[in-house]
């Protein structure tokens, strides 16, 4: 492979392995919240506990992710220098908010979040993890108005070779970014909901003590994850209407049109290969489909089993299958992902930049290097992740570290002489 595929495959790895994090994150961080509010309105203990229990996994989670961010950042200004150099003046400023939103304002109030318990008002704690939350939104947000303008690019003029900002607004209200935010917000929600569904699950079919706890996450798994789903589904759909000729003609096979695209780019930009890999965009588009098939009949099916009180209590082929599911929005997400980004190619700015004139000046052998720390990293991070969450998750809510009341310290003994 050359520098550009290593540094292709390299990029490829690391923002998709980080995007596994963000989407539970995000959806977690949302569950957690409103169960939280819940136990707050009507002080119920249960929904007390089950704050903390899914809150904990949240944040192993979440300092998972703020890792892997901090690597992809690292390998951005490392292999892809071409790409800031032409266009961080219009996008560079959405990826600086997104770092305030996220290491600064959100991990301040998570950190207030996790250690105000039993020391804050419950009402400014509870408010504390919201602003975790809507920074959450805020940081996901900003990311799609960068890959936004690179989907779509708006607001802008070329000034001696580089791009200048010319119409902020256009850049945050692009259609390419808002409705990409919309779909990932419903997305990572599934993500979370099938988690939760399937964790509780998990413990029912091994006849938990905690019944109520598990069966009540697994109502509130079950009954998100169907209209999640739906609304996944439709602002996915909505960005078909936005999708670049190329990729289009690429999703739908058309050689055709395919031939047309390629002499009308060839005739305006200049030699080159401007079709992105068909077979890598239509199997990307085929899973992302029969996952969400997939999820939608089984979650309209789960509905249903959910209303049976006995069904929820001891049907465990139905907890099997529930715990199965954890991994399959994961999949779709991840589909989707590469679908977006490599029907774009060979752009990195659509129409404007190539990937090849975005990359940075390295050798073969540095860019290999960096492949094989950062995908070591990364293949350490998911398995560590994975693990501590797995380990935590079959616990249970008693083994929980977050909002636990300490002891009192037992008095020194009296010793007489």
């Amino acid at each position: 492979m050359d520098t550009l595929d290593l540094a292709r495959l390299q990029f490829a790895l690391t923002a998709g392995s980080h995007f596994l994090f963000v989407a539970l994150t995000i959806g977690l961080a949302t569950l957690v919240a409103v169960v939280q509010t819940w136990a707050t309105l009507t002080r119920s203990p249960v929904h007390e506990r089950m704050t903390r229990f899914w809150g904990q996994l949240y944040v192993i989670n979440y300092a998972m992710g703020i890792v892997t961010g901090l690597v992809m950042e690292f390998q951005i200004g490392l292999t892809w220098s071409g790409l800031t150099h032409f266009a961080g003046n219009v996008f560079g400023g959405a990826l600086a908010m997104e770092t305030l939103m996220a290491f600064f304002v959100e991990s301040t109030f998570l950190a207030i979040w996790i250690f105000g318990w039993n020391r804050l008002n419950r009402w400014v704690h509870l408010a504390a993890l919201w602003v975790v939350t809507i920074t959450a939104y805020a940081s996901a947000y900003w990311i799609l108005v960068s890959n936004g303008f690179l989907q779509n690019p708006v607001g802008y003029r070329v000034v001696d070779g580089v791009l200048r900002l010319t119409d902020a607004s256009a850049v945050l209200t692009n259609p390419a970014a808002v409705r990409a935010f919309l779909h990932i917000l419903c997305g990572s929600l599934v993500v979370a909901a099938c988690f939760m569904a399937g964790v509780s699950a998990y413990h029912l079919r091994r006849r938990t003590g905690e019944q109520e706890f598990f069966r009540k996450s697994l109502r509130i798994g079950v009954s998100v994850t169907l209209p999640a789903v739906v609304a996944t589904a439709s602002f996915g759909g909505l960005q078909f209407g936005l999708l670049q000729p190329t990729k289009l003609a690429a999703y739908q096979g058309d050689t055709q049109l395919m031939t047309r695209l390629q002499a009308e780019m060839t005739a305006t930009h200049g030699p080159g290969d401007y079709i992105p890999p068909t077979g890598l965009v239509m199997g990307a588009a085929i899973v992302m489909l029969l996952v969400f098939a997939v999820l939608l009949f089984t979650s309209i099916a789960n509905i249903l089993l959910m209303m049976v009180p006995a069904a929820v209590r001891r049907f465990r082929l139905w907890h099997v299958l529930l715990t199965a599911m954890i991994p399959l929005p994961f999949v779709s997400m991840l589909a989707g992902w590469v679908f977006r980004e490599v029907g774009r190619q060979p752009w990195v700015v659509y129409g404007l930049l190539t990937t090849e004139q975005a990359l940075s000046d390295v050798s073969p052998a540095a860019v290999r290097l960096s492949l094989i720390a950062f995908g070591a990293l990364f293949g350490v991070l998911i398995v560590l992740n994975t693990w501590l969450l797995a380990r935590h998750a079959r616990r249970g809510p008693d083994a929980v570290a977050i909002g636990r009341t300490s002891l009192p310290a037992e008095p020194a003994p009296v010793i007489a002489f």
